[in-house]
């Protein structure tokens, strides 16, 4: 798998579940979620401020391959006080190819931590997507994989920063929205 394909293929309206385990707080948390991911263009002005920031400064930009918008809506049990309440928001994703198999993404928003980031991605020989991301207090591994054209499995681990403890760990299942 290519990164042009596995955005191509991620692209849509997605239902997630996920449940997340907290050694730290030794929590299980349940988020139901409503994930939109939709292709941008390399013009768009959210790109552009994107690569413009300090943490694109240094990267190859010629390698830029079909960035994306990512939107979510959250609902999540360990609100402490309100269970309803709904968490959402929105990044920007710029991949960098390296080669067929591997580059990095720049991320308006990070995965484990409120910032921007850059991650190293690759696909295994299976098609599997990993992303590692290491941020100030902790380095996050997700695992994307697709069990059908409209169903695909999540997993993460969350270590910290030194990389020699687990801090959490999750497993989301997606499926895609069809419009009928």
């Amino acid at each position: 798998m290519t990164i042009e394909q596995f955005v191509a293929q991620s692209s849509g309206k997605w239902r997630s579940m996920r449940s997340g385990h907290s050694l730290a707080f030794q929590q299980f948390e349940e988020v139901l979620s409503e994930v939109t991911i939709k292709e941008i263009s390399k013009d768009d002005s959210l790109v552009i401020q994107l690569l413009r920031s300090s943490v694109a400064n240094k990267k190859n930009l010629d390698a830029i391959s079909c960035p994306f918008k990512m939107e979510w809506c959250a609902e999540s049990d360990w609100e402490p006080d309100d269970p309803s309440e709904v968490s959402s928001g929105s990044c920007i994703i710029v991949p960098l190819v390296k080669n067929i198999s591997s580059g990095n993404l720049i991320r308006s928003v990070g995965y484990a931590e409120p910032e921007a980031a850059i991650s190293e991605y690759s696909f295994s020989n299976d098609g599997t997507f990993t992303l590692t991301t290491n941020y100030e207090q902790s380095i996050a591994e997700e695992r994307i994989w697709f069990v059908s054209e409209n169903v695909r499995c999540r997993s993460s681990v969350l270590r910290t920063s030194a990389g020699s403890g687990v801090l959490q760990t999750s497993f989301a299942s997606e499926v895609r929205r069809i419009n009928a």
